[in-house]
């Protein structure tokens, strides 16, 4: 229920891209068959959507208001967490000094 709009937008990002990349004449053949979503990736992502869509209409009233209730708090929490970022380390400065053997 959550992932659903991430799977479906992501799916329509794939055919935008296909047809995008199909319509631009330009760019050499290899060019474009490196950077073509697959059609098996595309299939992949059309039947995740519809087994999530077929689970999602069996599922009764009361079970459905329940995912939409921990889904809620999920986003809610993930929203109130802080995030720390990743720690940074500093470059170590050179030491210039050169030393004399003489």
């Amino acid at each position: 229920m959550s992932y659903l709009p991430d799977l479906e937008a992501y799916l329509a990002d794939l055919l935008r891209n296909r047809e995008r990349l199909a319509a631009f004449t330009e760019a050499d053949d290899w060019a474009k068959g490196e950077a073509m979503p697959s059609d098996n990736e595309i299939t992949r992502v059309r039947r995740l959507v519809k087994r999530v869509r077929e689970e999602l209409n069996d599922l009764t009233h009361e079970d459905r208001a329940q995912i939409q209730q921990a889904v809620t708090v999920v986003r809610r929490t993930r929203a109130s967490v802080v995030s720390l970022g990743m720690p940074k380390v500093r470059q170590p400065v050179p030491d210039l000094r050169l030393e004399r053997t003489a």
